[in-house]
Order: C-alpha cells, then structure tokens, then sequence
C-alpha cells in the first residue's frame, strides 16, 4: 500500500502537483543551489589551474558567498545572510542537504500546496544565520574565532523543512518495503540529536544554527494554526516585484478567477453537497493558495471521497 492510499486525505485527484510543474517550488529551491554549487565550482577549477594558492579561492570568492559571524564583516556584505543558505562547496555537502530537502520539501508540498515551502526555507535560513551570530558572540570558547568564522550551507534551511514537514504529518513513512517504512518523525529526531549532540564542541555555532532553522520550522506550522500564514508577506513581495516587469499582467486575480468563479455568482470553496470536478477544482485551488491544514472538515471528505472514486 502506499503513502497515497495510506493517507488519502493527503491525495490530490484531478490536479496532482508534480515536480515538473510550472512555478514548482521544490524544483525552484533545488535549482537555485545547483546552480550556485555549480557556479562556485566552476570558479574554483579555475583557480586550479591559474592559481598556485588554492587558498585564494576562499578569500577572494567563497568569502562573498558565506556569512560572516563578524558584524563588521557581515556590514560590508550583508547579501551573503540570504546567499549562504543557497550556496555549497562541497558535493557531499550538497548532496546530503538536497537529499533532505527534496523527502521532505515534496511532502511539505504535498500537504501545503506550492506557497509555504520556500517561505519556511527562508525563514529556517534566516533563524540560523542569526543563531550563528549569536553563539559566536555569546560563547566564551568561540568569541576568539568571531573574525574567521563563517556560515555556508542549506543546513539550517532544510532542518526548517524537515520539521515543519514532521509536525504536519509524524505518521507519514520512508522505505515502507523495509519492514512497513520508517516514520518521519524518527528521520527527524535523528537529524536533531546529531546537531544537539555537536553543541558540545568547537562546531556549536553550527548546530545551534541548525536547530534554530528546526524551530523556525516548528514555529511556522505552530502560527499556522493558530490562523496566521507566515507566507503570506513574502508571496505578496514576490508576486509586487514580478509585476513590476510585467505591466501587463493582472495583479488583482487571474483570468481563471475572473471568469471561473464570477461566471456563475458563487463565491469561491462554496459548500455543497455532491462532489463534482468543479467542487475539487475549488478545493484544490483553496490548498494552493493557503494549505490543506486551512480546510474545512467538508472540504476535507470530499477529497478523500473523490480520492477513492478517482474523480
């Protein structure tokens, strides 16, 4: 059985989010630091072979790409506390912060539609980058590094994802051929007791940020529910900068919501009580635009009906 059948209140007939998507957040997130990894690698093999000191790289490119712990130092580059959480210099680096990023971010985007995903990823970057600042400045046995240290990595970001990925659905299993799956929680817990586990050392900082990314993540989920959609500012700023090259384009609401739901009078996610195409549509577009944790139990069992009539 899978994940589809197991939780079909999570299942989305009809219009099914797939990562080919235009507009795919996941994909978006994904993208980005692929091609910053691979920007970055590019540089550096170029250094290889005009460079005699490798450590040149470092100080002349990675250091404008990285966050500073220093204040002073972060004043004099202040992209780099958005660059960093999408920037990686190494591949297994990398490749273990995507791993993560797409199990549970394709979960997230599941649950929550396409709007909350890169919002918790930033957030999560943000909550990390100002915990490294902190601890380094706070911690006696790191105060003495505070003007070589520096942040770089998704770390904190994915630990944001995973999190609030974990609160919406703990039961949700990985590998169920192995033994009925592993829980999601239980990937979870492990990730936070490895970084719990690094705040006795030199490395604090690091975890410290890696967690605070977990409890923006926490937090976010925990807001939501509490009625108040983080995302909602940072989509509105988005869609506002889009539109600024796109004169043309309609910034009150889109063709389809112009005529689909004007044509007939009814308001939108308007309750009835028969299932049709129309009626998931409405849902479907209501999950996109605030998350499924914002339906009505209704809404909810009529998608789980339609999941099982394969409407």
């Amino acid at each position: 059985m899978g994940e589809a059948e197991r939780y079909p209140e999570y299942r989305r007939p009809g219009r099914r989010l797939t990562l080919g998507s235009d507009g795919n957040a996941l994909v978006a997130l994904f993208s980005i630091n692929v091609i910053f990894f691979l920007l970055l690698i590019t540089i550096q093999v170029v250094y290889f072979f005009f460079q005699s000191d490798q450590s040149a790289f470092n100080s002349q490119v990675v250091q404008y790409f990285e966050m500073p712990a220093g204040l002073t130092r972060l004043s004099e580059r202040p992209w780099t506390i958005l660059t960093y959480m999408f920037s990686h210099t190494g591949i297994l680096h990398i490749l273990s912060n995507m791993l993560w990023l797409w199990a549970f971010g394709y979960i997230l985007q599941e649950l929550t539609g396409n709007k909350k995903l890169i919002p918790i990823y930033i957030y999560g970057g943000l909550a990390g980058a100002l915990a490294f600042i902190l601890a380094n400045y706070l911690i006696p046995s790191l105060k003495p590094f505070i003007g070589s240290a520096s942040l770089i990595g998704a770390n904190a970001a994915t630990m944001a994802v995973a999190v609030a990925t974990t609160i919406l659905a703990p039961n949700y299993r990985f590998f169920r051929n192995l033994n009925g799956g592993i829980p999601i929680w239980v990937l979870t817990l492990i990730y936070i007791i490895i970084d719990f586990a690094g705040i006795a050392s030199l490395g604090a900082a690091y975890s410290l940020s890696h967690l605070s990314g977990g409890l923006a993540g926490f937090l976010f989920v925990f807001t939501l529910r509490k009625g108040k959609d983080g995302s909602i500012w940072m989509n509105n700023l988005y869609n506002w900068f889009m539109n600024l090259f796109n004169p043309n384009k309609n910034s009150t609401g889109s063709i389809r919501e112009k005529v689909f739901y004007n044509s007939d009078g009814r308001k939108p996610y308007h309750k009835t009580s028969h299932i049709t195409q129309q009626r998931v549509d409405e849902i479907l577009d209501k999950i996109n635009q605030k998350g499924y944790h914002f339906l009505t139990d209704e809404e909810k069992n009529i998608l789980k009906r339609a999941a099982e009539e394969d409407l």
